[in-house]
C-alpha cells in the first residue's frame, strides 16, 4: 500500500494491473476515459473535467487518489460514490488472484474502479494517475486525451532528481497518436514533451500559451477569473466554486482539455463549463482545496503537501484579509521538509502534529525542524486537538489553516 508504506510499494512495471484486469475481462477496454497526470492540480483539474462533463449530460466516472475520509470516494459515477457491496464482492472475487500475485492496495483498487465503469457503461471516465504516469497502474489505458497539469519537485526518490526525469515518468501517459495538453512547461520539461510527443505522433498542446487569466477575484466565497485566448478579441469570465488562487492555472488547463476534447465532438462548449464550474465541489464531492469550513474564525483545510503546492498555498494567505494566522501542520516522511518549512511565515502561530499513519513524521520531530527556522509553537498528538486548541486561541478574525498533508487533512472531524 503506497499511502501506508510510501516506496516499498511502488513497482516500475504494470504487470500485476495487467494480470488482474485479464482476469476482470479487461474491464479498462469497455469505456472511453482522460488520463490526468502532474505534479500538483491533478485532483482538481480532475474533478472539474468530470463536472463539466456531468453537465454536458455525460454519465461520467472519475477515478482519484488518495481518498479523505472514505475509500469509496476514490471511485465515482456522477459524482456518486462506488456502493460498499460493490466493494466487497468484487475483493471476494478477486481473493484468489490477490493470494498469488500479491498485488499492490493500488493496484487492486485501479482494477476495482476499471470494472465498476465498465459495469456501470460510463460514457467517459476521468482517471488520475496516482504517482509518475509511466509505471502507474492507470497507465493501461488508452484515453481520449492525456493531460499533464505541470512538472515539480515531489517523489524524487521514486521519479529521479532532476524536473527532467521526473517529466519522462509523467509523459510516460502520452499514447500513440493521443493528443496531449500539457498545462504549463519550463525549458526543460518542454523538451521532453515535445521529444515523446513527436516519437508518439501525438499532437501537443501547452495550455498556458493559449490563454491567460488577466483578472481574478473573490466574491462571496467564489472565485471569478477573466480569461483571454490567442486571436480572439473577447474575454471569457468564469465562476469557480473552487475559490483558491492556484485554481485560476488549472482552469487554464481544464479550457485546452475542454477545447481539445470538443474537437473530437464531445460537448465541452463554454456554456456547460460555465454551468458546471461554479458547482464542481456538489457534482463530484471534492474537498481540501482551500476549503472553509467554520467562519468566524475562519478554518481552511487545504492539501498542499509539497514545495510547489506550499509556494502556491502562501501566495493565497498573502491575499486573504485576516488579523493573525493559526498554522495547524503535520507532514510525512518522505517530503522535502527543510524546503517546506523555509516557506512558511515566521509570524504565525504554529501547531505541529502527524496523521495517524506509520509514514508520519512524528510531531517533535517536525518541532525540531521547524525550530530551526524560527517557527514557534506548540506540539499535539493529533489534527483535532490541535484544532481544538487553535479555536480556543483565535480571535473571530483570524484564520485557522490546517495543511502539510492529505492525510492530515482527512482526519479533521466537522468542527
Amino acid at each position: 500500500m503506497f499511502s501506508r508504506m510510501g516506496a516499498a510499494a511502488f513497482k516500475k512495471d504494470l504487470t500485476n494491473t495487467i494480470t488482474l484486469c485479464q482476469f476482470l475481462g479487461d474491464p479498462q477496454k469497455k469505456f472511453k476515459s482522460i488520463h490526468i497526470a502532474g505534479t500538483n492540480g491533478k485532483g482538481s483539474v480532475s474533478h472539474i473535467l468530470a463536472a463539466i462533463l456531468q453537465t454536458a449530460g455525460y454519465k461520467t466516472g472519475l477515478y482519484t487518489s488518495p481518498h479523505l475520509k472514505d475509500f469509496r470516494e476514490r471511485i465515482k459515477v456522477n459524482g456518486v460514490m462506488a456502493e460498499e457491496n460493490f466493494v466487497i464482492d468484487f475483493t471476494e472475487r478477486i481473493k484468489p488472484l490477490i493470494k498469488e500475485i500479491e498485488p499492490s492496495f493500488f493496484e487492486i483498487t485501479v482494477a476495482m474502479a476499471f470494472e465498476y465503469f465498465a459495469i456501470q457503461k460510463v460514457d467517459i471516465a476521468v482517471v488520475e494517475v496516482g504517482l509518475g504516469g509511466r509505471f502507474d497502474s492507470t497507465n493501461i489505458i488508452t484515453p481520449e486525451l492525456s493531460v499533464i497539469t505541470n512538472i515539480g519537485w515531489d517523489h524524487m526518490n521514486i521519479l529521479g532528481d532532476s524536473l527532467a526525469k521526473i517529466a519522462i515518468e509523467k509523459a510516460g501517459i502520452i499514447k500513440e497518436k493521443v493528443p496531449v495538453v500539457a498545462g504549463e512547461v519550463l525549458p526543460e520539461t518542454k523538451e521532453v514533451f515535445e521529444k515523446i510527443a513527436n516519437e508518439k505522433e501525438s499532437p501537443l498542446s501547452v495550455a498556458a500559451q493559449k490563454r491567460q487569466a488577466v483578472n481574478w477575484y473573490w466574491e462571496k466565497h467564489k472565485l471569478f477569473v477573466e480569461v483571454s485566448e490567442e486571436y480572439k478579441p473577447d474575454h471569457h469570465t468564469y465562476q469557480m466554486d473552487l475559490p483558491g488562487i492556484y485554481q485560476t492555472k488549472n482552469l487554464i488547463t481544464v479550457l485546452e482539455a475542454c477545447f481539445q476534447l470538443q474537437q473530437q465532438g464531445w460537448k465541452t462548449n463554454v456554456a456547460n463549463i460555465q454551468k458546471a464550474l461554479p458547482q464542481v465541489k456538489k457534482l463530484t464531492g471534492l474537498h481540501g482545496r482551500w476549503e472553509i469550513i467554520h467562519h468566524s474564525p475562519d478554518i481552511v483545510l487545504d492539501v498542499a503537501h509539497n514545495v510547489d503546492g506550499m509556494k502556491q498555498l502562501m501566495r493565497q494567505i498573502e491575499v486573504t484579509d485576516y488579523r493573525h494566522l493559526h498554522l495547524i501542520i503535520g507532514m510525512v516522511k518522505d517530503k522535502e521538509i527543510g524546503k517546506i518549512i523555509s516557506l512558511l511565515p515566521k509570524e504565525a502561530t504554529y501547531y505541529f502534529t502527524k496523521a495517524q499513519i506509520p509514514r508520519a513524521l512524528p510531531e517533535d520531530e517536525l518541532v525540531a525542524i521547524a525550530t530551526s527556522f524560527g517557527l514557534k509553537g506548540n506540539s499535539f498528538p493529533d489534527v483535532n486537538l490541535s484544532l481544538k486548541n487553535a479555536m480556543q486561541q483565535a480571535a473571530n478574525d483570524d484564520l485557522i489553516l490546517v495543511c502539510g498533508s492529505v492525510f492530515l487533512v482527512g482526519e479533521v472531524k466537522s468542527v
